[in-house]
């Protein structure tokens, strides 16, 4: 009989998460991941399996984490474009002011990894469709509310805004938080 496990999963699963998001697929390592996890590499592949295994787990966690901060966003009374605006500038907001700036580990797994695995590529689109239909539920509410106009299509202008936000977390890698701002009003204009 092995010895009980005495670490939570879920916490492992959170700091693989950061790493991954920091270094990318391939540049993190599995010594990275245990140290980071605070647990040993056998314990890691006891639990995970495999760091493909364990990144799959820490790519779900940051694509639910995207949606339920988008619900929340854009939740918040306002008008359509308000919430946007608040959206999309508390996004790039928290980029900016990271130490490292990382970006978005969706678009830097789509960017490292997209195109080239196919369950990552369909894992990304689970992610970006689920964020793209709490974006156009967001702009069809406004529609009915009466703040956005009747002949906004939801759905396109929900892939063009998620699209554009994709951009901004690449964009926040290397540009100031002004300038990021000044192409999220331009974006919002299409609401």
């Amino acid at each position: 009989m092995g010895r009980p496990r005495n670490f939570e999963a879920d916490t492992v699963v959170e700091r693989a998460m950061e790493e991954f998001w920091t270094h990318g697929y391939a540049n993190t390592s599995p010594a990275q991941l245990a140290e980071a996890a605070g647990v040993g590499k056998g314990s890691l592949y006891n639990t995970f399996g495999s760091k493909r295994q364990l990144f799959d787990q820490a790519l779900t966690r940051y694509g639910r984490m995207g949606a339920e901060l988008a619900e929340e966003i854009l939740s918040r009374p306002g008008t359509t474009r308000e919430c946007f605006g608040a959206y999309l500038r508390e996004t790039v907001d928290s980029d900016v002011a990271q130490p490292v700036r990382r970006g978005c580990m969706a678009v830097n797994t789509a960017a490292e990894l997209g195109g080239h695995d196919v369950e990552i590529t369909c894992a990304l689109r689970a992610i970006e469709e689920r964020i793209v239909a709490v974006l156009a539920a967001r702009i069809d509410q406004g529609r009915r509310d009466g703040d956005v106009s009747s002949d906004v299509d939801p759905q396109a202008t929900a892939e063009f805004l998620m699209n554009t936000g994709a951009g901004l977390r690449i964009m926040a890698k290397t540009n100031d938080a002004r300038a990021l701002h000044r192409i999220i009003d331009i974006a919002l204009t299409t609401l």
